[in-house]
This record gives C-alpha cells, sequence and structure tokens, in this order.
C-alpha cells in the first residue's frame, strides 16, 4: 500500500537551498544533506500524526539522545568533548529550521578522534599481564558510569574494560580445565591462560575497530537523523535506500538475487547459508563457508570486494531477475572459482506461516497450530504471499484433518500489515468492526470485516507474549473483545500506532542528482480496540496469564523513548454469534491450578526473578577471587535453568499435516529445519498448557 505524498508537500530544490547555506550545487554530499533534512522535516510537520514543536526542549532531547546512540558506554567522548558540544544543546532546534550540520559535524569529528585515540589505547594496554590481585570493581552501565573527564580517564576507563574481558576468558578457561575429565589433558598456568585470554581479546577489538573505521558519514549521519525522528516517537526514523529495500525484503518475504545468506569474516565476505530453491541452490556451486572475493556484472570486469562492508557487498550482488552475476570465490581448501549464476526471485520459507497438528495423551483433543511469524504482505505485487490468505489456507488444511480446536501462535510476532490483520480477524467472525484508527484532524475511521463468511467457528486460542506488537495486538485484542477467542500468554508490547513509509524522493521535485534520498517510515494513526481502549503502552493482557521471562522488568513500548500516550476513545458497536466463549473465570481457575502445580512455570518464575537481578546489577570486582566467588554464586543460582524447556513434554505430541511432507521432504535443509521446529514445539510448556486450556473450553 503505497502512501500518497501531498501535493502541496512537493518542494524543490532551489527552494530548500534558499533556507540552508546557499551551498553550489557541485558540493553533492553537502546539498544531499541539506536536501535530506528539509524534506525530513517536511514530512514529519505535515504527516505525522502528533507533530512536535521544534524548541529548546526538542533540541535537549535531540542531544541527550544522540550522543546516547554514538557513545552509549562511554569509550570515546571525554567530558573535554563534551563541553565543546555543550553549546549545541539548546540549538539544535535552530540547526535544523536551518539544515545546518554544524554540530553534527563536530560531533562526528570529535568521535572520528575519540575512536583514533581509543584504538592506540587498547592495544598498549594488552601489550602487559593485568593484575587481579587490585580490590577495585567497574560499572558497565554506561549512564551510571559517565563520560570520562579527560584522556587519562579515558585510558583508566578502557584499562577496566579491557581487564574485565581478560578476567571473564581466563575465569572460564580455569573452569574448563577443572572440569576436563581426560587425564592426559595439558593444564596451562594461569600465566598462559591470561597471556591467550589477551590475545583472544585483541583480536575482538582488531575486528571491532576494522568494522567501525569503515563506517561511511551516511551511517553516522542515519543516527543523527534517526535522533530527531525518534523524539516524535520510537517508530518514526529515517531509512537509506538499502535499508528500506532490507525492510520491504522483510515484509514481502522475498527478493530478487541470488539467494546466498552473507555475513564478514576477517575482512572477507563470507556465505553463511543458501536459500533452498533460489538461484544459487539450483546453480549447484556456491555453498555455505565460501569466501566472495570479487563480484562482476554480466560480462563486465569485476570488482573487489575485499574489506568492504556487508551492505555495499550486498548492493553489488542484488540484482534484477534475469541478469547475471559472476562471483569470484575462495573455497575453502583455499581454492578460486568463478560462478555465473542468474538471478532470480527468492522466497524466504521459513518467515511464512505453517502449522501442524498437536495431540496430548491425557487429553486425546486433536488440535490444530497455526505458527504465524509477522503479518507479511507483498504490496508491490498482486500475485505475492499475503498472510491472510495464507492463515485461511493452513485453517482449511487443518479442517480437512478434523481438528477440534486451534491455537494460533503470534508470539514474538511484531506486527505488519494493517490490511492483512483486518481481513484475518474477519476469518473467525462473521462481518463486523475489527479496529478503529484515528488519523491526525479526522474523527476515527473504523476498519471492518466485510465478509459475512466464517472461516473457522470452533474454539480458538490466541497465544501472544511480551515481543507480540502491533498488528498482533490489533487481532488478539479484536478478538478479546468479541469473545470469540482466550487470549494466552503475557502482556503484549504494546505499540498501538500505525506507520506508513514516505518517499522522500517524492517530496523532492526534480534535481536526480541528489536521489535517492531514502524514506522515512512516519506514525500517521493511532488504533484503538473496538471498546474503544487503546492498546498503546497497556498492550493487550491475557485472559489467562502465565508466568513469563520478563514479567518482573518493564519490556516493550513502555520502556522506549518518547513513546505516544495511552489515550481512549468511544466504543464502537460490535457482536458475533460465531463462537463465544464459555465460563472464562472456570478456564482460569483451572489453568491458575495447574501453573501453580508445574515445575516447569514455577522454574520460569524464578528465572524471571533472577533476570531482574541481574539486569539490575552492573558493578563487578576486578579481583580474581571475588570475581570468581560471584561468578560461581550467579552460576550455582543459573544451573537450575540450563534445560528449562530444552526437554520433551511427556505425552505431547507434534505431527506435520501430511499434504505438507512432499514440499517438505523435497529438500534436505527444509528437513532439517522442520525437524528443529517440530522437536521445540514438543517442549513447548506454553503450548501444553494451551491443549489443556482448549481441552476446558471443548468440554
Amino acid at each position: 500500500m503505497k502512501f500518497k505524498i501531498p501535493t502541496f508537500l512537493s518542494i524543490s530544490i532551489g527552494t530548500l537551498l534558499l533556507v540552508g547555506f546557499g551551498l553550489p550545487l557541485n558540493n553533492y554530499f553537502k546539498v544531499k544533506e541539506i536536501v535530506l533534512m528539509q524534506s525530513l522535516m517536511e514530512g514529519l510537520n505535515h504527516l505525522h500524526y502528533h507533530p512536535k514543536e521544534v524548541n529548546d526542549d526538542f533540541s535537549q532531547k535531540v542531544y541527550d539522545l544522540y550522543l546516547d546512540r554514538i557513545d552509549g558506554n562511554r569509550r570515546f567522548l571525554t567530558q573535554n568533548d563534551i563541553k565543546q558540544l555543550e553549546p549545541f544543546r539548546l540549538k539544535l532546534d535552530d540547526e535544523i529550521k536551518n539544515s545546518s550540520y554544524e554540530f553534527f559535524d563536530l560531533a562526528y569529528l570529535l568521535l572520528e578522534t575519540g575512536t583514533d585515540r581509543a584504538a592506540k589505547i587498547y592495544p598498549e594496554l594488552l601489550e602487559k599481564p593485568f593484575d587481579f590481585s587490585n580490590n577495585e570493581n567497574i560499572e558497565l552501565d554506561g549512564e551510571k558510569k559517565g563520560f570520562p573527564k579527560d584522556v587519562d580517564e579515558q585510558v583508566e576507563f578502557w584499562r577496566k574494560s579491557l581487564k574485565y574481558d581478560v578476567l571473564s576468558r581466563v575465569t572460564n578457561s580455569l573452569e574448563e580445565q577443572e572440569q576436563e575429565t581426560e587425564p592426559k589433558a595439558e593444564k596451562k598456568s594461569f600465566e598462559t591462560l591470561e597471556v591467550e585470554a589477551r590475545e583472544a581479546v585483541k583480536k575482538i577489538y582488531d575486528s571491532y575497530f576494522k568494522r567501525i573505521g569503515k563506517l561511511k558519514r551516511e551511517k553516522h549521519l542515519e543516527t543523527y537523523l534517526n535522533a530527531i525522528t525518534n523524539i516524535y516517537d520510537p517508530h518514526t526514523g529515517y531509512f537509506s535506500p538499502i535499508e528500506k529495500e532490507n525492510f520491504d525484503i522483510g515484509m514481502s518475504g522475498k527478493l530478487e538475487g541470488i539467494g546466498a545468506r552473507l555475513t564478514i569474516e576477517d575482512e572477507l565476505t563470507k556465505v553463511s547459508s543458501i536459500v533452498p530453491g533460489g538461484p544459487s541452490w539450483k546453480q549447484g556451486e556456491l555453498k555455505a563457508n565460501d569466501y566472495i572475493l570479487e563480484v562482476g556484472q554480466g560480462n563486465e570486469e569485476p570488482v573487489d570486494v575485499k574489506g568492504w562492508i556487508l551492505d555495499d557487498v550486498v548492493k553489488l550482488i542484488r540484482g534484477k531477475k534475469g541478469t547475471k552475476v559472476k562471483l569470484t570465490v575462495k573455497k575453502p581448501d583455499g581454492t578460486k572459482k568463478i560462478i555465473p549464476i542468474i538471478r532470480d526471485l527468492v522466497i524466504l520459507e521459513e518467515g511464512y506461516a505453517k502449522s501442524s497438528i498437536i495431540k496430548h495423551d491425557e487429553l486425546g483433543d486433536k488440535v490444530g497450530y497455526i505458527y504465524l511469524p509477522r503479518f507479511y504482505a507483498d504490496f508491490s505485487n498482486s500475485g505475492g504471499r499475503n498472510c491472510h490468505v495464507d492463515i485461511k489456507k493452513e485453517i482449511e488444511k487443518l479442517q480437512g484433518e478434523g481438528v477440534e480446536g486451534i491455537i494460533l501462535d503470534l508470539r514474538n510476532n511484531g506486527g505488519g500489515s494493517l490490511r492483512d490483520v483486518v481481513k484475518m480477524s474477519g476469518l473467525f467472525i462473521e462481518e463486523g468492526p475489527i479496529v478503529q484508527v484515528s488519523t491526525r484532524g479526522y474523527k476515527p475511521r473504523i476498519l471492518a470485516d466485510v465478509d459475512a463468511n466464517v472461516q473457522y467457528k470452533d474454539p480458538l486460542i490466541v497465544l501472544v507474549n511480551s515481543f507480540s506488537a502491533s498488528a498482533s495486538e490489533i487481532l488478539a485484542a479484536a478478538l478479546q473483545d468479541y469473545g470469540r477467542a482466550v487470549i494466552v500468554g503475557s502482556t503484549t508490547f504494546g505499540k498501538g500506532t500505525v506507520q506508513r513509509f514516505i518517499d522522500l524522493d517524492e517530496i523532492v521535485k526534480g534535481n536526480k542528482d541528489v536521489k535517492p534520498l531514502g524514506a522515512v517510515k512516519m506514525t500517521i494513526q493511532k488504533f484503538y480496540r473496538v471498546n474503544g481502549g487503546a492498546t498503546q503502552l497497556k498492550g493487550v493482557t491475557p485472559d489467562i496469564i502465565l508466568p513469563d521471562n520478563y514479567q518482573y522488568i518493564e519490556v516493550g513500548e513502555r520502556e522506549r523513548e518518547y513513546p505516544m500516550e495511552w489515550t481512549e476513545i468511544e466504543a464502537t458497536r460490535y457482536a458475533q454469534n460465531a463462537y463465544k466463549v464459555e465460563n472464562l473465570e472456570k478456564l482460569k481457575k483451572a489453568s491458575a491450578k495447574r501453573v501453580k502445580d508445574n515445575k516447569t512455570f514455577k522454574l520460569i518464575d524464578e528465572n524471571a526473578q533472577l533476570y531482574k537481578k541481574q539486569r539490575d546489577n552492573s558493578d563487578y570486582p576486578l579481583e580474581l577471587e571475588a570475581y570468581k566467588t560471584e561468578m560461581e554464586l550467579l552460576e550455582k543460582e543459573t544451573a537450575r535453568f540450563d534445560n528449562l524447556m530444552k526437554d520433551k513434554i511427556e505425552g505431547l505430541s507434534v505431527m506435520n499435516i501430511p499434504v505438507d511432507m512432499e514440499f517438505i521432504q523435497a529438500d534436505s535443509s527444509r528437513i532439517a529445519r522442520n525437524d528443529v521446529w517440530i522437536g521445540d514445539l514438543k517442549k513447548d510448556v506454553y503450548l501444553e498448557e494451551a491443549l489443556h486450556i482448549m481441552h476446558d473450553m471443548m468440554k
């Protein structure tokens, strides 16, 4: 669904430059940055649901947020640096209005200087052994620690940080030696282990500084622009062209390319895996663990990509369907080979809905299970996959197997297509309102299911957790308000806003020289339940709440910076007669009793308490014996949870739907992924409890 830019927002390069500094057009990067800032702010001021007044208060928030993001661990900037930046604290609003980057330029320069300084500090500190007999501590929370006063204190910060890294590795190595059962195994001295630990830590930081050294100004600029957009709300953000492309791939589950997942290792682009059914898989020569050295387009001269950042390599390799790319690769045995691949459409199967049949020996019910990882939709192609269509197909397959109830799993589902969640909700009710959407300056609009047909009329459970967000919350809230399903799990994320992508190229008329500018994902609406309440901040509270590892800490929208507030509006009329959940209080009491007696849920609750304790503690000793004592205590506390949800649940069986087997068995990697998925479900205590709740519903 493409968001239409209002015509009054279209502005010309000339207009933008008049409010800038009048830089000459041949100064490409400066001109582009001016255009980028102006088009971004024009879009935000005219289209955001709740535009902000760009004033001194706004300036302070941007200032603090940006510094925290570029140096959250307080490793690079000193208080002397901050003193140079401090005069800008109340001036960023003026800079933003004038498209000035004086603050950003200075911060970028100071950050580069601080990074170069740190790049010289850590190797020197790692040349000599650390003294672990001193009684001193390290604070790992950057906010509590604050910026170092000067370079000497920065060196001290790094000394403690590196000492902590080495101490952690040495302690782990000593523990591994103590647990070694092989009688002939060589026992290394503490001194030897300490040397090895320093070498390992140095290698990690060598790689780290090489990576950040390759970050271009454009990448740093993204961070600055997002410090501005995120003051509006956490979900409004700037996307560079490559980031927008990656987002679209995630939403549609497909791309045009070679079908290989890549990573960076030791300055080289490494193939981490091959997508089954994709062009590389069909061609057959490119394999996991191959290193890509050069990339050529068609018959053109190849480009050496050694030392490149991953985004730039990906840009070269991706391309339109039917075009040829030539990869010069180094195989694990050291041989080199040129591999030609014809780009094609690549389908990322693991991002799509799938289902199985689950049973429990004690209960005897045959229940359908549907997993939906996200609300995906392909807006660019009428023949592309959309989740509401896929869910309908999964329901049909399960109905064909005669299931008596269905569990829809939305755990960790971060949301997606608003259109699809409305249509998907309609599969379970007759026609009626699903969500109310409020747009700035207009009365709330009701989005409704207009199809009177009901695809599924039997018992339904929706599983959610703290990371079920946005569209997941719309569906859970609608089915809860209608009394159509029992919502089970933990309180959801609390994202009650709607975003659209605004193409900044459409805001700026003409002048292709500075394009592409990228896009801004902007909050343009808030959504409300049919009962008038909002899921924003509060989320959806399940009908039946189960213990959760994050239940004692703030998670979701509530812990984000500058979230939009919770509000409510009038309820709309709603009713359905497809299926009504009865005796909800009895279901709650029966579940509560089972959970209380369940050893795994008891452990989950205790683990959640320990997780809060660990999260609150950010101060650690750097003296060997004190550190070992603290780690031994922590290890003893956490050991009880090592096998949490790793054992198969007795009596719980999970089976693929027979009609899916031909597709699954067509490829060995599909078989392996399916085995892992089915295996994990057999260990899922939440799924087991959902089965018991379903059994009680059907009684």
